[in-house]
């Protein structure tokens, strides 16, 4: 006679197993990234060492409901900030370009071109899908193995190992983060974030979605 108790107490067993590996897991691969980042992050500008180039990694301009993304601002007004400061000389801006209706690098040239920032130090990236994305490109597209990459510091950690991976020299500057529940719930997708980064960098040996031809920056 099937002994269905024991039978649904070993799967149990096995599921809270496995459930304790994987938040393990996660918790070595965050620690893994932020430690090996933390003497690349900035947050005051005046610190900060002088790149040639800036990378803002891209975000929408909106959240839902046409309510502006804070996340964006604030990384546009880093950028603009690293810039007046001479802290950097041009600016890639890098995100998703994959609808017709949705233009992230033209959203945050048009928002750099508002602060004053002057055209031709603005380039674009219109194949930045992802982080790993950005990263990849702005090295083998843009030529750079030397910049300066600007977004929130959860995302500068992940960009900055991404990029040491790869052999980059690579620092960030942090735009002001957010309090509110939108910015705890990024922050908890940051977590699959980061284990996906392992599965590119050491499982998958994934590849940006795009290349395309070399662009220099001058």
């Amino acid at each position: 006679m099937i002994n269905f108790k024991h039978i649904i107490k070993r799967v149990l067993i096995g599921i809270s197993a496995a459930g304790l590996f994987l938040l393990i897991a996660i918790l070595i691969i965050d620690y893994s990234i932020e430690s090996s980042s933390a003497q690349d992050v900035y947050d005051d500008v005046k610190n900060i060492p002088y790149n040639r180039v800036g990378l803002v990694l891209g975000t929408s301009k909106y959240l839902v409901g046409d309510y502006a993304n804070p996340f964006f601002y604030n990384r546009i007004n880093a950028a603009a900030t690293l810039f007046e400061a001479g802290k950097i000389d041009y600016i890639i801006v890098s995100g998703d370009n994959s609808l017709s209706y949705y233009n992230e690098p033209r959203d945050m040239k048009k928002a750099l071109l508002n602060l004053g920032v002057p055209e031709d130090k603005i380039y674009l990236d219109y194949a930045g899908f992802r982080t790993f994305d950005s990263v990849i490109r702005c090295m083998k597209v843009f030529g750079q193995n030397r910049f300066t990459v600007i977004s929130q510091k959860f995302q500068n950690e992940r960009a900055i190992y991404i990029a040491q991976n790869k052999g980059a020299d690579v620092i960030g500057y942090n735009a002001d983060d957010i309090d509110s529940y939108l910015g705890k719930s990024i922050q908890m997708r940051e977590y699959f974030a980061r284990v996906k980064v392992f599965l590119d960098l050491y499982i998958i040996d994934q590849k940006p979605k795009f290349l395309g031809k070399k662009i220099n920056i001058e």
